[in-house]
C-alpha cells in the first residue's frame, strides 16, 4: 500500500462562482487530512497560486422528512 503522508492533490473546480477556488483537493500533513484550495492570481512578477488549508468541514446529514412538514389544507 502506498504512503501518501505529507502530500496532496488538487482538481480543477468547475464552480460558476467567481470567488470560488480554481482548484480544490486534499492534503495530508503528518497523517492528518486537510482541505486544500487554490486561486490563480496575477502579481507584479506574473501569475501565481494562492493557497488555503483548513480542517475538513463536517457534512451535515439532511433531516428525514416527516408528516409534520406536510400542510393540513391540501385539496385532496
Amino acid at each position: 500500500m502506498a504512503d501518501y503522508s505529507n502530500s496532496g492533490i488538487l482538481f480543477k473546480n468547475e464552480s460558476p462562482n467567481e470567488k470560488a477556488p480554481a482548484y480544490k483537493g486534499k492534503i495530508n500533513v503528518d497523517g492528518k487530512e486537510f482541505e486544500l484550495a487554490a486561486w490563480v492570481r496575477e502579481g507584479k512578477s506574473g501569475k501565481f497560486l494562492s493557497l488555503k488549508v483548513q480542517e475538513p468541514r463536517e457534512k451535515k446529514p439532511k433531516p428525514e422528512p416527516t408528516f409534520d412538514d406536510v400542510p393540513d389544507d391540501l385539496p385532496f
